[in-house]
Parts: C-alpha cells; structure tokens; sequence
C-alpha cells in the first residue's frame, strides 16, 4: 500500500467508523426512541400484539396487557372511542387497505396524550380483512403545534377580516357623519371586534365625543369631552400622541386615580386608547373597548393601530367635505333671498336644497318681486353647470331679471332682457327659467319659460294640471341665436288653488326617464297638505329625499287664499283649462255634490245644466278657459248665485235659432230657468252670471 492510497484509507476510517456505530441501533430501537411503535392485530383470533415500544407510546403494562383490543379502546373517552370505531369500520368493512386516526390517549400522570395510528390492512383473496399491521406513536407535539398555527392563523384571517371590513365601510363614508354611522351602526362594533368604542374629535383644543356604542359606555362621554385633560386617557392619549393598552380596571384607576368614582359604570377588562393621527395633525382619540380580553399581543396591538389609522385617514377626508360643503351652501345661500315677503291673499312657501357633492353646487334659484299694481313676480330657474362660476351667475342673473322685472315689464320682455344680460357676461353658461306674473285679486296669471319645465296648478278638489305653457330657448341662447321670443300663456289661480314652480333636481331620478319624476311630483302635489309651507316639506321630504341629494333644488309654492264664504252663505271656485277633456263633466259633478252639501239639491238639475251651457259657451266659442264660481245667496230666500267668467270681450247675442239648429239656445235656457241672469264686465273679460231659486 503506497503512503497517499494509506493516508487516503485514513481519512475514510472516521466515516467508516460512524456507519458502523449507527449500525449498532437497531430498527426497532430507534423507532423507540422516537416514541414510536408497532403492533399486528389478527382479527381472526382477536387479538392485538404490540412491541414494548407500542406498549410504551399507549402507556400499557406489558404485564398486565392481555392482548385484547377492547381493553385498549375501554381507555378512551366517548366521543374518541366513537371517532375510532367509524374510522375502523369504514377502513375494515368498506374495501379499504389502509387507516389512519389520530385520537388521545390518558396517561398515569393525569395527562392526555395525543396518539397517531397508521396500519395497513392485509386482506385474503376474496376481499376478506385478515390482520391489521402499523405503526402507533406519540403525536402530542405535532398536534400541539399544528393547533398552535391552526389558532394563529385562524387569528390572523380574524385580523385581516376585520381591517378589510373597516377599509369598506370607512371608503363609503363621504361625511363625518357617515364615519360615525359605520363605526356604531350595524354590525359596526362586531366589524372592529370590540364590545364598545368611544370617538372624539378635537376642537379648539378641547374634545367633543361625537360617537359611542356598546353597553355601559355612556359615562365615558362624561368622561372624555371638554377641555384636553391629561389626568382623563383619551385626553393623555391625544395629547401624548401615544397609544395607552390597559389590560385591567384596576391599572386603569391606578394610572388615571381621576376615574377611581366611575370604576363600578365601566364594563370591561381592557380597553385600547389610539391617537387618531392623518398627516402629522392629531385630529382626535379613538377607545376600543372590551369584556373578556386580559392582555393585548403583539398583533393585536398592531391591529388596533391600523384600524386607528384607517378611521383618522377617513375623517380628515370626511372633515375636509364637510367644510368644503359648508363653505359651497354657505355661497350658494348669500345669493338667494334671505327672506320671502308675506303677501296679501295668498301664501307662499320656498325651498332650496344643496346636492351632496362637497363645492359642486348649484345655480339653481327663487325669487318672489313685488310688482306694480299689487301683482307679484314668481321666479325659479337653474344656471348651467355645478360649482361656484354657476353660483356666481346665477347670483348676477337673479338680480338682473329681479330688476327688470320690478320695472313692470310683462314676462316675455323680463326674459328676453335677462337672456341678453347672460349673453353679455363673459361666460359660455346658460340657464333655464319660468317666470309668472301674478294678481292674487283676481287669479290672473301670466307665465312665459325659456326652456324650463312648466308649472303645476293644484286644483282645489285635489286634482293636479300641467297646463300646457309655451316656452322659449334657455336664457342666453336664445340671443346667441336671436331668437328671443318667450310667449305668454295666461292661466286663473282660483282661491284655494295652488301653483308650484320647480327645478329638474325634485323630479330627475338617476337611472329613470324624467317623464316619471314629473308624474310622481304631480302625485306628491296631489296627495300633498293644503297649506303651502306643509306642501313643501311634504315635497321635500318624499322625492328630494328620495332622489334628489345628487342635484340642487329650487321650490316655489304660491297658494291663493281659499274663499268658502260663510256657514250660512257657502261658496266654491273652479278653473276649467280649455284642454281638458273632462273639466266639463267635473264641473257638473262638483256644482251637483256642492248643492247635495248645502241641502240644495233641489236646485241641482237646473243649476247642473246651465253649468253645462254656460262652460260649452266658453270652451267653444273663446281662447281660453273659464273660472265658474257657484255661492249661496242667504237673503230673503235661500237660493244661488252661478258665476261663469272667462277672458273674451265679446258679449253673447240673443238669437232666434230654427227648428234645426244646434246652437243659439243659451240665453233662452237661461230666461227659462233662472230667475235672474246677465252679464258683466271683469276687468280683461266678462262674467256670465244667474240665480236659480226654489220658484224657478
């Protein structure tokens, strides 16, 4: 043997040597000495045989044991010794060559050990199970750890569900409002995983409370708001900027001695308190409350920071929009009129809502302008555009046609003044209006639009009318294109009726056709209050609540004062549009119910058919509709007085109609059922009146 083939030789010997010291443990040894052993159970004779090594794992007697499995299973508690049996069973009887059941096993000690069972089994030709061989061992340590990292990371889906559902709900919350709605409203406490939480906000250096939830934190609002107190925890905690984790009341009363009166209102063990901290700015302090926890772990201490986190990031943004909204209503309110002038022989009623959109409002607006001549102005209209340039116009726009209105003008010459105005401001913006002169003396109305929605006229038996208002360009294009025709169209406000002006905001529905706002404005107006302030928050209240918070809204509603004359001499008015088909038949209706009421119905078939005659007259034969009023005449003999008014100059003739004719019997009816008719002249037209009495 040459030295390098020696040394060579040498160098292997320690490896040589190691091989044949592990050679020394035997199989079985080393299974033992991982608490592991073997066993063989012939299910023929019944029997089980375990290796010392098994023995030991199951802690068996090796003296005592008499090889019989029953006295193996007698060991276990019921619901293992049950898991056993449908393992078994299903391996055994079910085709299977292989087992596998992890079950605990008492020891002498009084501990419990978790013990693992692997076998094969070994079957004869014909499927038949003959013996079961395998392996038993201690599984204690693995199945500790397994449910250790079972529990953590149960914990840490726990953790992260709750940071994704408080992420959710604070990315919906636009206000501050909304901020404290998702923190203490449904399922808001179960999302944090606290029992109670208190919310405070810092303002000139003082903490106002603005949200608790949960049971038995009602003294923590007593306990917190005011001035900034370092000796209170919330208050230490905005002041220090530093989270406090209390763990216990008492080291609670210990570190603040100030709550030691309030200890017995506090209903928890531990309590997180966390600076609500957003761009280096301290803006409040936010306390987690809770019940049954003892300590704070680490990942628990950073679950509460980063739910601290999220709710400061949220609030310096829902601060930020409530003042930008703040500061947006405010521009938008200086430039609408701070009151509305009461007037004499009716009532008026405004509204104006803001859309939820931080500086986007709105140019939409009302004005009420007294008028020469005892007559009043009414105005709604809306500016292009949502932000401040459409609030600005529209302040400048408003206090134009205000002033050309004042002047006297009729409603076509205010519009295409104000459209002219528009024009020459430097803007590209263009607005929408509908104006109305008004007499409430007389009910005389005088509407012109420039590409706005028209008016609604409630009727005083409920009923509502869109009269068909012609209508014009929108201010603004309309002298873009020298086009500044705004045609009038005259109406009757009888007493008791009402008029409502609008914008698109009440009646514009995201998603629906505005065909259906309007009809469900004309149903809200319908089954409305009387009373013109009740009507408008009836409105308000059920479509702008509804659908309306995303656009601005103006509502002008102007109610003639009703005339129901007296117990003993009752009265009633009724407006009849040219265009509807059934204002006749209603009328007829109307002054029949009327007279059953007042214990007239004697008088109903003559005062119904000249209702008829007298309205057909109008319909026909004039440009407009008719105004019929119907009264009790008390003195000398009960008896009424019918009233058809209309706006034509043109007198009816007595005529002599042939044996053929259709027409020209209305003044003779009138002779032959009245017991006193004629005509008079009213103003901008005639009345045709009658009274019909018990001898008629």
């Amino acid at each position: 043997m040459t030295d390098s083939s020696r040394r060579a030789d040498d160098d292997a010997a320690p490896w040589r040597r190691s091989a044949r010291g592990m050679g020394t443990t035997g199989t079985s040894e080393r299974l033992a000495l991982n608490r592991t052993g073997s066993f063989e159970w012939d299910l023929d004779a019944g029997t089980v045989d375990f290796d010392d090594a098994g023995l030991t794992v199951l802690g068996l007697d090796p003296a005592s044991f008499d090889g019989s499995p029953s006295a193996l299973v007698a060991r276990l508690d019921d619901s293992d010794r049950a898991r056993l049996d449908v393992t078994l069973d299903e391996a055994l009887w079910g085709g299977g060559d292989s087992y596998s059941v992890h079950f605990q096993v008492p020891m002498e000690d009084g501990t419990r050990q978790w013990t693992h069972v692997q076998a094969r089994i070994l079957r004869t030709g014909d499927g038949r199970a003959r013996r079961v061989i395998g392996l038993v061992r201690d599984a204690t340590a693995e199945v500790t750890h397994s449910a250790f990292v079972l529990d953590l990371e149960k914990r840490r889906r726990r953790q992260t569900g709750i940071v994704e559902r408080t992420t959710t709900a604070m990315s919906r919350a636009v206000t501050v409002d909304d901020v404290t709605a998702a923190l203490t409203g449904p399922g808001g406490l179960v999302g944090i995983g606290a029992d109670g939480l208190a919310l405070g906000l810092v303002e000139n250096s003082a903490l106002r409370i603005i949200a608790l939830s949960g049971d038995s934190v009602e003294a923590v609002e007593g306990l917190g708001s005011g001035r900034l107190n370092p000796a209170l925890p919330l208050g230490d905690t905005v002041l220090s900027g530093r989270p406090r984790f209390i763990t216990s009341l008492s080291e609670l009363v210990r570190r603040y001695p100030v709550l030691e009166p309030h200890a017995g209102e506090l209903d928890f063990r531990a309590v997180a308190y966390l600076p609500l901290i957003a761009q280096a700015r301290t803006l409040g302090g936010l306390a987690l409350f809770y019940r049954d926890r003892t300590a704070f772990s680490a990942d628990e201490r950073i679950l509460c920071l980063g739910l601290a986190a999220i709710v400061a990031q949220s609030l310096q943004r829902a601060i930020l929009f409530d003042e930008e909204r703040e500061f947006a209503t405010g521009l938008q309110s200086a430039m609408l009129p701070r009151r509305i002038q009461a007037v004499e022989g009716g009532e008026i009623a405004v509204r104006y809502h803001s859309a939820w959109s931080g500086r986007e409002v709105g140019g939409d607006w009302y004005d009420v302008i007294t008028l020469p001549r005892h007559r009043i102005g009414v105005v709604v209209g809306d500016v292009q555009g949502h932000d401040t340039h459409a609030a600005a116009i529209m302040g400048q726009l408003r206090i134009a046609l205000r002033a050309y209105a004042a002047e006297g003008h009729a409603p076509a010459t205010v519009l295409a003044r104000a459209s002219r105005f528009l024009a020459e401001l430097d803007t590209d913006r263009f607005a929408t209006t509908t104006y109305a002169q008004v007499d409430l003396a007389t009910g005389a109305v005088r509407v012109a639009r420039a590409g706005h929605f028209g008016p609604l006229i409630r009727h005083t038996d409920g009923r509502v009318g869109a009269p068909q208002v012609r209508g014009g360009l929108p201010l603004g294009i309309s002298t873009h294109f020298q086009d500044e025709e705004f045609p009038e169209t005259r109406l009757d406000l009888v007493p008791g009726e009402t008029l409502v002006l609008y914008t698109d905001g009440l009646v514009e529905e995201p998603g629906a056709d505005v065909d259906a706002g309007v009809a469900a404005l004309i149903r809200e107006v319908s089954e409305g209050p009387d009373g013109a302030e009740a009507l408008a928050d009836h409105l308000s209240d059920r479509l702008w609540e509804q659908w309306g918070s995303g656009d601005d809204v103006a509502l002008l509603v102007l109610r003639r004062s009703p005339d129901v004359g007296s117990a003993s001499a009752p009265r009633l008015h009724q407006y009849i549009h040219q265009a509807d088909p059934q204002g006749l038949s209603e009328a007829r209706s109307i002054v029949r119910q009327a007279l059953a009421d007042w214990d007239l119905a004697a008088l109903a078939d003559d005062a119904e058919l000249v209702t008829g005659e007298l309205l057909v007259n109008v319909l026909l034969h004039t440009e407009g509709g008719a105004v019929l009023t119907l009264e009790v005449l008390p003195e000398p003999v009960r008896r009424i007085r019918l009233s058809v008014q209309d706006r034509s100059s043109v007198w009816p003739r007595r005529r002599t109609p042939g044996e053929t004719s259709t027409s020209g019997r209305g003044l003779l009816l009138l002779d032959a059922v009245a017991e006193r008719w004629g005509i008079e002249p009213r103003g901008e037209g005639k009345a045709v009146w009658c009274e019909i009495g018990p001898g008629s």
